[in-house]
């Protein structure tokens, strides 16, 4: 792997077998310098895709999890550690349902379908959270689990339910009057 894989021996046809053998071995250092040359590329062509990616989970406002096939996170957006109120180091490589134990029923439901969306609660710091969960089975058995707070949405929801009963009560009161 360190080696010098341009270094050529210079062949002599009147050396018969040896001449033979050098062009072997000069055919084996161009073909591992070639197959050298397309793993690293190969591999810079992983690390910029890597790193794309992470860019773009970084600016995901949705919490995304991406989860191994036996359900341990592999990978995790800032905005999923916010969620969760937990650190990258502290949830990556853990079992998604040890770090989330209120995600467990999801994740259980999750496991019969493709592509699964339900609601979980989640309380952190005394505070609940009301969240969307969608999880998507990947080719290979793992899952990809995107987490969207709609704690605020659900709040508005729930004055306007609450205003439109009080209207139609105070209406219900006018009536008789």
């Amino acid at each position: 792997a360190g080696g010098n894989l341009y270094v050529q021996v210079p062949i002599k046809r009147s050396e018969g077998d040896f001449a033979h053998l050098g062009e072997t071995f000069n055919k084996m250092t161009t073909e591992l310098r070639l197959n050298q040359n397309r793993l690293i590329e190969a591999n810079q062509q992983m690390d910029e895709r890597r790193a794309f990616t992470a860019a773009v989970l970084d600016g995901v406002p949705a919490g995304v999890v991406g989860l191994d096939a036996g359900g341990n996170v592999t990978v995790v957006n800032p905005a999923a550690c916010a969620l969760l109120d937990k650190g990258e180091a502290d949830v990556v490589g853990g079992a998604l349902v040890e770090v989330a134990p209120e995600l467990l029923p999801v994740m259980a439901e999750a496991e019969r379908t493709r592509l699964y969306h339900g609601q979980a609660s989640l309380t952190r710091r005394g505070r609940e959270r009301i969240l969307n969960v969608r999880v998507a089975r990947e080719a290979a058995g793992g899952r990809v689990v995107t987490l969207d707070d709609i704690t605020e949405l659900v709040t508005a929801q729930r004055t306007a339910a609450w205003a439109d009963v009080a209207r139609r009560i105070a209406h219900e009161i006018k009536n008789p009057l």
